[in-house]
C-alpha cells in the first residue's frame, strides 16, 4: 500500500526512536503487500510523538527448513544491533515488542528518497523537477556495454529477454560498500535491490535482514562488485573494533543471545575474524547462487 508520510512530530535521537518504537501505542493502518510474510504498516505514538513503522508479526512468519531457529523478527532486530556497533547506522532503529498479533518486529518506517532516472541531469538549482529537489543517483543499472562505465561496478551477466543479455551494474558508492561489509559480516542472504532505501538528506538504509546469521555461508547479495578488493581503512577499523565488541559476556552479545542462537553467535564472530585476516571482502564460493531471486 502507499505509505503517507509520516514523521516524528521533532527531529528523535536514536535512542528516543527505540523507546518510541517499544513503548509507543501501536496502531496497524495497513498490510504491505507482496510479501511473502505479514508486513503491517502502523504508526506509533506516546507522549505527543508519533512516527510511521512496520511490524511483522511472528505469527505471520513462513516457515523456512534452512533457518529452523529462532525467528526472521529477531534476526531483524540483530541485524540493528549489529548495524549500530558499526557505526554506520544503516537500519533502521528496530526493536523486538509485543503488538496487536504477538510479538513481531518494530521498525521506523523510512520514506525513500525519489531516484532519477539513470542518464538524467540535475537542473542548475540541484533538482530535477519542477519543485527544485534533487533526485538520488541510480544504485543499480542494466547496460548493454560489456565492462561497466566510470562510476559503476560489475555484478554479473543477465537475461533480458529475446535472446539478448545484459550488465548488471551497480553504483562505486561508499554507502554501498560499507553496506557490504555489514552483509557480509551477518551473512545475509537476501540483499535485493528492492532492500535499498536512499533516504532524503544523503542515507543510505538496508531493510529486510529476516535471512541471516546462519552459522552456514549463506551470502546472496547484489553488492558483488568489490569482491576480493580490500577493504577500505574504515572498514578494517570497524571489523576490528566488532571483533572486541564479539568477545564473551560483551553487552552487545548479551543483547545477541536473546535473537540469535549460540551456534550463529560463534559463526558470526568467525566471519568477522575472516575479514580481520583477509582484509578483504568476500567472494561468492560457486557452490549455490550468489545473488537472491527475484533481484528486485
Amino acid at each position: 500500500m502507499p505509505a503517507p508520510e509520516r514523521i516524528p512530530s521533532r527531529s528523535l535521537t536514536g535512542t528516543e526512536l527505540v523507546d518510541l518504537l517499544t513503548e509507543g501505542e501501536l496502531t496497524v493502518l495497513g498490510q504491505i503487500r507482496g510479501a511473502s510474510n505479514a508486513v503491517l504498516y502502523c504508526t506509533v505514538a506516546r507522549d505527543g510523538e508519533e512516527a510511521a513503522c512496520v511490524y511483522k508479526p511472528v505469527a505471520g512468519e513462513q516457515p523456512l527448513w534452512d533457518f529452523p531457529d529462532g525467528t526472521l523478527a529477531a534476526r531483524e532486530v540483530a541485524a540493528y544491533e549489529i548495524s549500530e556497533a558499526t557505526g554506520w547506522g544503516l537500519v533502521p532503529p528496530t526493536v523486538l515488542r509485543d503488538g496487536p498479533y504477538g510479538e513481531g518486529m518494530c521498525q521506523l518506517w523510512i520514506d525513500a528518497a525519489p531516484q532519477r532516472e539513470d542518464g538524467d541531469e540535475d537542473n542548475e538549482n540541484g533538482g530535477d523537477g519542477a519543485d527544485g529537489e534533487a533526485g538520488e543517483p541510480p544504485l543499480l543499472a542494466l547496460v548493454e556495454d560489456e565492462e561497466p562505465g566510470e562510476g559503476w561496478k560489475a555484478v554479473a551477466h543477465a537475461e533480458v529477454g529475446e535472446g539478448r543479455t545484459a550488465l548488471l551494474v551497480h553504483a562505486d558508492d561508499a554507502r554501498l560498500r560499507r553496506l557490504a561489509v555489514l552483509d557480509a559480516v551477518i551473512n545475509n542472504g537476501d540483499r535485493k535491490g528492492g532492500h535499498l532505501l536512499p533516504a532524503p538528506g544523503g542515507r543510505l538504509y538496508g531493510i529486510d535482514h529476516g535471512v541471516t546469521f546462519n552459522a552456514d555461508d549463506k551470502l546472496r547479495t547484489l553488492l558483488w562488485g568489490w569482491a576480493g578488493e580490500p577493504l577500505t581503512a574504515e572498514a578494517v577499523e570497524v571489523v576490528e573494533r566488532l571483533g572486541a565488541e564479539l568477545a564473551p559476556g560483551t553487552p552487545l552479545v548479551t543483547r545477541l543471545a536473546e535473537l540469535i542462537t549460540e551456534v550463529e553467535i560463534e559463526a558470526l564472530r568467525g566471519r568477522v575474524a575472516g575479514l580481520r585476516a583477509t582484509g578483504r571482502h568476500p567472494e561468492p564460493s560457486g557452490q549455490w547462487p550468489s545473488i537472491p531471486w527475484p533481484p528486485v
